[in-house]
């Protein structure tokens, strides 16, 4: 199948063949660039937070079927999430700014 279709296919020696074309607009610089650390933190928070809400829509959803111990487990769950955040709060995680100095101090401090 492969070896018929290189055969059968048309051939193009345009110069702009072999680029990249997205919605037709001409590609601009390297499309390999570095993203700032917020980027991968901000993913990271969405992927936390995001998960417990899975979590707390299944409690509410089995919600009379788990009963007292249910009802206290998700908030001691609850707490913990609101742990983290304050916690993320106060080293300055959540703070973007137009500096964005603070986030990675925060960090280095706290990988050390």
């Amino acid at each position: 199948m492969l070896v018929i279709s290189y055969l059968l296919g048309e051939r193009h020696k345009e110069p702009a063949t072999g680029e990249p074309f997205e919605s037709g607009i001409a590609p601009t610089g390297s499309a390999h660039i570095r993203f700032s650390a917020h980027f991968y933190i901000v993913a990271m928070f969405f992927v936390i937070f995001d998960l417990e809400a899975v979590f707390i829509v299944a409690w509410a959803i089995a919600l009379k079927d788990v009963g007292w111990a249910g009802y206290i487990s998700i908030l001691i769950f609850i707490g913990i999430l609101a742990a983290v955040l304050i916690y993320e709060w106060r080293i300055g995680a959540l703070d973007f700014g137009p500096n964005g100095n603070k986030i990675l101090s925060a960090y280095k401090k706290f990988k050390k």
